[in-house]
């Protein structure tokens, strides 16, 4: 069964524009070296009702077709941060402070009161507060953040999973290369993938959607993809055309491409390998 890989970026400040999302291009970035590809990707505001059925939905996935799905945003403790919330609420258990949350929040409150040259109070206020960030639905699995120590959790579903991150990207970024790495470095394909395409300058892609569909059919596994542009800066208006998938079946799909377009008699500019 083919993994499929999802993003959930959770804020206010993402939809309001007052933080440009910076999440997306970087999850596509860490999958893509490792072979792997993102399918889907959902931004949602700080709504909880809105939070959880997005969650609802990525839970029925990861049970159904055991999608992985990762979450950046509102797992802190203030007003605004509801995700923890949420995922209990949608994955069908309760809240409770995870022992080894607590540990690792009670280290870093440690760190920060030798930094400050302070006494580490325990049963102060603010520092009892900080443990709610620990406060992950019951069945939870952490997830270490090299940053400053306050783990997010991972909640699993079927064959699949959510794993919930912070919104920051100094912490959020080194916690999903660690779950890529450690929990799904099975699925890792770096050789398994391979990616050519050609310019195909001033064609319409209606005229190319039949040896579209005939290429998908007669080599399984391979997708054809269809960029068009209409004002490139050196080919002006054109349509990327390639096909996409493992190598061994990705060589004779692109010279059936080739070979099609070439029925049409169509100006083509440079080839593309990626």
């Amino acid at each position: 069964m083919t993994t499929h890989f999802g993003l959930i970026i959770v804020g206010d400040e993402i939809l309001s524009g007052k933080r440009a999302d910076k999440h997306l291009p970087k999850a596509i970035e860490l999958l893509g070296a490792r072979g792997l590809q993102l399918s889907y990707a959902h931004y949602v505001g700080d709504d909880p009702a809105r939070i959880t059925a997005t969650l609802a939905q990525a839970f029925a996935a990861a049970r159904q077709t055991g999608d992985v799905v990762f979450s950046t945003g509102g797992i802190g403790a203030t007003p605004d941060d509801h995700t923890r919330q949420c995922a209990a609420e949608a994955w069908g258990v309760p809240l409770a402070l995870h022992p080894e949350a607590e540990a690792l929040i009670r280290e870093r409150m440690q760190d920060t009161a030798r930094e400050q040259g302070v006494a580490y109070e325990p049963d102060r206020h603010d520092n009892i507060h900080r443990l709610n960030m620990g406060v992950f639905p019951v069945g939870a699995r952490i997830i270490p953040n090299p940053y400053n120590k306050i783990p997010g959790f991972s909640c699993h579903a079927g064959e699949g999973a959510l794993h919930f991150m912070p919104g920051f990207p100094v912490m959020a970024w080194p916690m999903l290369e660690w779950l890529l790495d450690t929990r799904y470095a099975h699925l890792h394909q770096k050789s398994a993938y391979a990616e050519k395409s050609v310019i195909v300058l001033g064609s319409m892609e209606a005229m190319l959607t039949p040896l579209m569909i005939d290429i998908e059919d007669a080599f399984k596994g391979v997708k054809v993809f269809s960029l068009p542009s209409v004002d490139h800066p050196e080919h002006g208006r054109h349509i990327e055309l390639g096909v996409k998938g493992a190598p061994e079946a990705v060589e004779p799909a692109y010279a059936a491409l080739l070979a099609g377009l070439r029925e049409f008699d169509l100006n083509l500019g440079p080839e593309l390998v990626r």
